[in-house]
């Protein structure tokens, strides 16, 4: 089965990044935009593991949140993969909570590399949310225009929520698309 691990975003937030999404497909760029219900905070892409890695995957999201309190996250600025280039990804950036998040992700990579055959990340961890990929140059300028109009969407007010968990999720493709469902929510302490 497909998996990865990731912050699940509260509905309200989803509902806010689904009315950007709305505004950026007003330039009708080729992009796949990812459905808001599927909206998330990747923090390792675990790809195809067997039924039977599942019980230490777990293990292992325990042990590297153990005693880890609950932390806020701000959504910053509307930003693209590559940077400067003709655009990939198009993503939200994460002011506050950022360094919690690297901290998490940093420490589940190296116990997933400790305890599994797992192929550790080529790129350094960046906390980001993905809400589009651009499929092909149709209206590219367009886009970027709009991604420079819109890069300041979340600067107006503060767009935050406090994270309870860290989820492993199955991604499971459809013709419609991947869907995602929960196989294990452990909750950060409240305290």
């Amino acid at each position: 089965m497909r998996t990865f691990i990731a912050i699940e975003l509260p509905q309200e937030i989803k509902n806010r990044l689904a009315q950007l999404q709305t505004l950026l497909k007003k330039s009708g760029a080729d992009v796949k935009w990812v459905k808001p219900d599927n909206i998330h905070l990747t923090l390792k892409f675990l790809g195809e593991i067997s039924e039977e890695t599942l019980p230490k995957i777990i293990k292992i999201i325990e042990s590297a949140t153990l005693g880890k309190k609950q932390f806020e996250i701000s959504l910053s600025s509307l930003g693209t993969f590559p940077e400067g280039k003709t655009p990939r990804v198009i993503w939200i950036g994460v002011n506050k909570g950022d360094q919690e998040i690297k901290n998490t992700a940093e420490t589940l990579e190296e116990n997933i590399l400790a305890g599994l055959a797992i192929p550790k990340e080529n790129r350094p961890f960046s906390s980001h949310i993905t809400i589009g990929r651009v499929k092909s140059n149709l209206n590219m300028g367009r886009l970027t225009k709009d991604l420079k109009e819109f890069e300041g969407y979340f600067g107006k007010e503060t767009i935050e929520f406090k994270t309870s968990g860290i989820t492993l999720f199955k991604s499971s493709l459809g013709p419609s698309g991947p869907s995602y469902e929960p196989l294990k929510v452990v909750n950060l302490t409240t305290t």
